[in-house]
C-alpha cells in the first residue's frame, strides 16, 4: 500500500515527506494507521549520523496508532486494537527471558541497522528497499508494520500526544529513576540535563520523595520547568565550580545523565555520596571519549556506574502504571509537550534543538 513517509536521505538533512510503499506484516507483525509519533533525541542523532543507522530511512520510535492487519501468529492483538509502540526486543534470547528487552541480542539491529532480524525491511520507494523497521517500527510515517514485541494496549481515552512520550523518552528518564536506581525517599538526586528525559526523571524523582532533587541544565528556560516538576534546586550546567555548588548542597545519592558529555558525566560521579549511582542514558557523539575514572576513589567509595537502555523498563508492564501516575497527575507531561502537524516536522524538530519546545509530538 502506499503511505506518506518523512525520509532522512543525508546526514543532517532535513525531513521530507515521500510516498513509499509499505508491505504487508510479517509473522509476529502488525500494520497500524498511525495517530501520532513523538520527535526524540534519538531520531535526531540518527538523522545526523551519530548513530549510523543507514540512510535514506524512514525514523520514529514512539508510534501511537491502530491496527489494521495482523501478520501471521499473532494472538495477542486484535484488528482495531489501539497501541502504543515502544522499542524492539526479540522475546527469545537470554535478556530478554531475563526481563531485559533493552539489552535484547537483536537490539542494534532494530535500533542501528533499522531493519527486521533477516535484514529486510518493510517500506521501499520504487522497489528498493528503505531503512524501514527503526526500533522495529519507523512510525514517522502514516503507516506502520510493526513488531507485537513493541506493543503495548491503551485505552481510548489518553490523548495519543501524551501516550507517545511514554513510549521511549518519558520512559528513559522514569524508568532511570523508578527502576534502574530503585530510588528512595529522603535519597539525593541529580539530574543533568532537563530535557524531556530528565524533566521525565524529576518527575518520577519526585513520585519516589526524592529530596533535595537538583537540575542542570543551559536553559532558564527548561530549569524554570524543571522546579515547576519538582525539583528543589536548579543549576546551570556552564557555571563556574558546577561541582562545588552540587558538593555544598550535600552531593547525590543517585546522579542521571542525560547529556552524554563526559565532563559533565564526570561532575555527577564525582559529586556522588558513598554508594551512590551514577546512570547514563545520554546518546554520545561517535567520537566522545570514555570519561575519566580515579579507579581508587572509585573502588573506595562504592560508587557505581551504569549505562541504561529505556529506563530497564518491560514496556507491557510499566507503561501501564505511568500512564496511572499521568491519570493521578502525578505524572504531568501535558507541560512538556507541543503538538506539531505531520507536514511541519521540520519544524517540530528545530524547535526541540533549539530549546523553545521540550518534546514535539508530531499528529499525523
Amino acid at each position: 500500500m502506499e503511505i506518506t513517509a518523512a525520509v532522512v536521505r543525508k546526514a543532517g538533512a532535513g525531513f521530507q515527506l515521500e510516498i513509499c510503499e509499505l508491505g504487508e506484516p510479517g509473522p509476529g507483525e502488525v500494520r497500524i494507521k498511525v495517530e501520532a509519533c513523538g520527535v526524540c533525541h534519538t531520531d535526531v542523532a540518527a538523522r545526523d549520523q551519530h548513530m549510523p543507522v543507514p540512510l535514506p530511512a524512514v525514523l520514529g520510535h514512539e508510534g501511537v496508532g491502530r491496527i489494521e492487519m495482523l501478520g501471521a501468529g499473532v494472538t495477542s492483538f486484535n484488528v482495531g486494537d489501539r497501541v502504543l509502540a515502544s522499542f524492539g526486543s526479540c522475546g527469545l534470547c537470554v535478556n530478554c527471558n531475563d526481563g531485559a528487552p533493552g539489552y535484547c541480542d537483536l537490539g542494534l539491529v532494530y535500533m542501528l541497522m533499522g531493519t527486521r532480524a533477516n535484514g529486510s525491511s518493510p517500506i521501499t520507494q520504487g522497489g528498493a528497499p528503505l531503512t524501514g523497521h527503526f526500533f522495529a517500527q519507523s512510525s514517522m510515517a502514516s503507516y506502520a508494520v510493526v513488531s507485537v514485541n513493541c506493543l503495548v494496549k491503551i485505552d481510548e481515552n489518553i490523548p495519543a500526544e501524551i501516550a507517545a512520550p511514554l513510549a521511549c523518552g518519558v520512559q528513559t528518564g522514569a524508568g532511570a529513576v523508578l527502576l534502574s536506581m530503585q530510588a528512595k525517599a529522603g535519597k539525593a538526586i541529580a539530574i543533568m540535563g532537563a530535557g524531556t528525559v530528565g524533566l521525565s526523571a524529576i518527575m518520577a524523582a519526585k513520585i519516589v520523595g526524592c529530596s533535595p532533587i537538583i537540575a542542570v541544565d543551559l536553559m532558564d528556560s527548561r530549569l524554570d520547568m524543571a522546579k515547576e516538576l519538582g525539583a528543589t534546586h536548579v543549576l546551570r550546567g556552564d557555571t563556574n565550580a558546577l561541582d562545588e555548588k552540587i558538593l555544598a548542597l550535600g552531593g547525590s545519592d543517585y546522579a542521571l545523565d542525560t547529556t552524554g558529555v563526559p565532563a559533565i558525566a564526570e561532575i555527577a560521579l564525582n559529586t556522588l555520596k558513598k554508594r551512590g549511582m551514577l546512570v547514563c542514558v545520554g546518546v554520545g557523539k561517535p567520537e566522545t571519549s570514555l570519561m575519566s575514572v580515579d579507579m581508587g576513589m572509585l573502588m573506595a567509595t562504592g560508587r557505581q556506574i551504569r549505562g541504561v537502555v529505556e529506563g530497564d523498563a518491560i514496556p507491557k508492564d510499566f507503561i501501564p502504571r505511568l500512564i496511572e501516575y499521568y491519570a493521578e497527575g502525578l505524572l504531568p507531561i501535558d507541560k512538556i509537550v507541543t503538538t506539531y502537524s505531520f507536514e511541519n516536522i521540520n519544524t517540530a524538530v528545530n524547535d526541540s534543538l533549539s530549546g523553545k519546545t521540550i518534546k514535539p509530538v508530531l499528529i499525523m
